[in-house]
């Protein structure tokens, strides 16, 4: 009996051992109080820190305005929660993503198949980008390719569960998953995107405010819990 209490409470530990190495894996990429780690491109939206989250706010006549990690990233993944605070206001997470380093041409071919180029200027963030949108949409969790195909690359089917993953007026957990080709997305739980693609390898994470035109409005989104854990490969 006693040999058998000392096996379990060794299994226990253990267990507990594991638990704890598998925690300590995670980085958190934001600490809840200052933005060091962080730089804005792009645009020129507000972010600030408030209760212990990153809020982006719109601004008028600004284009698409990320900020960005300034560490990049290859295989991993990556956990955050986000609340759209206005549902009127477009965002979404770069991840294996770049920012030009001057001004830049990429050749894509349009819908007759007959290639076309597409300019980019110097600081512009491209690269894969889960959506973040409104519930009626139905497009988040789905992956786009910012500033560079400038198409989605994977969107959610109407009707089915990843169409409605995501829910308005409340904070939803996104988790994304890059393991060399292999790209998936989950929005609280529900997987989303699950495809094969091999453009980029690596790069950084970033937090989008879209481009409002000349609204004034301030359109609003919060970011908090933003952990990646780095996968060996």
């Amino acid at each position: 009996m006693r040999i058998l209490c000392i096996v379990g409470v060794f299994h226990v530990l253990t267990g507990i051992g594991l638990a704890v190495s598998q925690e300590m894996d995670w980085k958190f990429l934001f600490d809840g109080e200052t933005l060091d780690g962080w730089s804005i491109h792009s645009g020129y939206a507000k972010y600030h820190i408030e209760d212990g989250a990153i809020v982006g706010t719109s601004v008028p006549n600004s284009p698409n305005t990320f900020l960005c990690t300034d560490e990049e990233f290859s295989n991993f993944i990556l956990e955050f929660e986000v609340l759209l605070v206005s549902p009127e206001l477009n965002s979404g997470v770069q991840f294996r993503s770049k920012i030009a380093p001057e001004a830049l041409t990429f050749w894509i071919r349009d819908n007759e198949g007959h290639p076309a180029p597409r300019k980019i200027p110097k600081d512009r963030v491209y690269g894969y980008q889960v959506e973040i949108a409104n519930e009626e949409g139905g497009a988040s969790g789905g992956v786009y390719d910012e500033a560079r195909r400038a198409f989605m690359i994977y969107r959610p089917i109407a009707g089915s569960a990843a169409f409605g993953a995501f829910k308005n007026n409340q904070w939803n957990k996104y988790r994304v998953e890059c393991n060399g080709m292999s790209i998936k997305t989950f929005i609280n739980g529900i997987p989303c995107a699950d495809f094969e693609d091999a453009i980029t390898s690596d790069g950084i994470i970033g937090l989008q405010v879209h481009g409002v035109g000349e609204d004034t409005t301030p359109y609003q989104v919060k970011w908090r819990n933003i952990r990646i854990k780095e996968l060996d490969n």
